[in-house]
């Protein structure tokens, strides 16, 4: 993409409403604007890096053998009586009436349109162990939106909703969300820890939620050291082998990691001394088993081989996709902007032509935007007539990881100049040699949504 033909309207100042690192350069750079009260439109750059988030949880749960489908937002009132949820989800839900002056409501949370869903097309136990999932817009109502699209009141999010015959088969799928999840923030660039929580509304005694550190966190965490040593991206884990997943979770549980509402001083005093640590935590999602508690109350049941009925186990599976862009900002930027992981980039890197109509820089930039582009990588190429600071602070304050400069007093020696956001570093290369080791950079990522020749 050329940037004079692409809308990023970035704002030199910053906004005196956002209170969070996130929501500021989220405005600043463009990706967001607010339409209400926690609630936004998506600008290209922000839909872009949706986009690669959504892509990256799409991909985890296929691999978890996890089954895509898509519900509509607005639900009818009836299917939440029936679970007697109606009455007690509180404000947060939004309640609405149609023309025929019947009782709908705009989507919070999907447990029981899906579990309608299963009653009415499985009837034996022979087509479980199920699980389904939607990434889609939700909303809840919140008293006090703020910190942008941290807790706003309209959010992008994945959901998924296992049904199993057994509790045992229940908790292998809540142990393979678990593992999915954790594959899936470390491809993001982030480390999540999963802590016992709280169930809240959706209920069940088993629930954890995922946080990641960051200085804005809205919890406080109480930390073993050893538990952000631990990674799982790469490990090659069967998701059909119960044991290997419990075995994952059990890795975590064995080293001390709780919230502010689940600490216990006395457990965590039995972790050395220099590895006791606290800082702040974002939720970026939270996994729960709640046994029977919807398919008994709407009547989703199988026949098992002795032909009795009996309600299946369920779990919940929610991410933030939305609010996980605010986490990985809030994880990842400087006094200068954003600063991308590789994984979730909108762009893989930026070209900055110093000397805009000069031929010889032009032709450069040109054909470097070409040959990264051939090769399946996404430049954005800066080739507005503008002073060399500020096409510099519009690439700081994107992010993007990687920015290739291009100028008549490099080009006279055959160079560019490629510079990591991250640390700063500049190297001058041949720019063939750029393109190259840009591609390799992309290629030891996995970036499942670009092919490389």
């Amino acid at each position: 993409m050329k940037l004079s033909r692409y809308f990023l309207p970035v704002l030199k100042e910053t906004p005196a409403e956002a209170q969070v690192v996130s929501h500021r350069l989220m405005l600043r750079a463009g990706m967001i604007k607010q339409q209400a009260a926690g609630i936004y439109s998506w600008l290209p750059l922000g839909f872009k890096v949706l986009r690669k988030l959504e892509n990256i949880v799409h991909e985890e749960q296929i691999k978890a053998n996890h089954i895509p489908i898509q519900m509509p937002i607005i639900q009818s009132a009836d299917l939440w009586r029936e679970s007697g949820r109606y009455d007690d989800y509180g404000q947060e839900m939004l309640r609405i009436k149609d023309r025929q002056d019947r009782d709908l409501l705009y989507t919070p949370t999907a447990e029981e349109m899906v579990t309608d869903i299963f009653r009415s097309h499985v009837s034996s136990y022979k087509d479980l162990p199920l699980t389904l999932y939607q990434i889609q817009w939700k909303f809840r109502d919140e008293i006090r939106p703020r910190f942008g699209i941290m807790r706003g009141r309209e959010f992008y999010m994945k959901d998924g909703y296992n049904f199993d015959l057994t509790k045992e088969d229940a908790l292998h799928s809540y142990n393979r969300h678990l593992v999915s999840y954790l594959k899936t923030y470390e491809r993001m660039g982030l480390q999540a820890i999963p802590m016992r929580a709280d169930s809240g509304p959706i209920g069940g005694d088993n629930t954890h939620e995922f946080l990641v550190l960051a200085e804005t966190g809205e919890s406080e965490v109480f930390y073993d050291s050893k538990v952000t040593d631990l990674t799982f991206g790469d490990r090659d884990i069967n998701y059909a082998d119960k044991s290997a997943c419990q075995a994952v979770l059990d890795e975590f549980t064995s080293l001390y990691a709780r919230t502010d509402e689940t600490h216990d001083p006395n457990l965590f005093a039995k972790v050395p001394k220099e590895r006791q640590k606290s800082a702040r935590g974002i939720e970026v999602g939270q996994i729960f088993y709640f046994g029977t508690k919807y398919s008994e109350a709407m009547g989703a049941h199988v026949t098992d081989d002795a032909g009795n009925k009996m309600p299946v186990h369920m779990g919940s599976h929610g991410i933030g996709v939305s609010r996980l862009i605010g986490a990985i900002i809030e994880a990842s930027h400087d006094d200068n902007g954003i600063i991308w992981p590789e994984g979730v980039t909108p762009f893989h890197c930026g070209i900055v032509n110093l000397k805009q109509g000069d031929p010889e820089a032009d032709d450069a930039c040109e054909a470097l935007y070409k040959s990264l582009s051939a090769l399946g990588l996404e430049p954005l190429y800066d080739d507005r007539n503008e002073r060399a600071g500020g096409k510099f602070a519009t690439m700081d304050l994107i992010g993007l990881p990687w920015r290739l400069t291009v100028g008549p007093r490099g080009l006279k020696n055959g160079v560019v100049e490629l510079t990591s956001r991250k640390s700063g570093h500049s190297e001058e290369l041949p720019p063939k040699d750029a393109v190259e080791k840009l591609a390799a950079i992309y290629r030891s990522i996995n970036v499942g949504d670009f092919l490389f020749n």
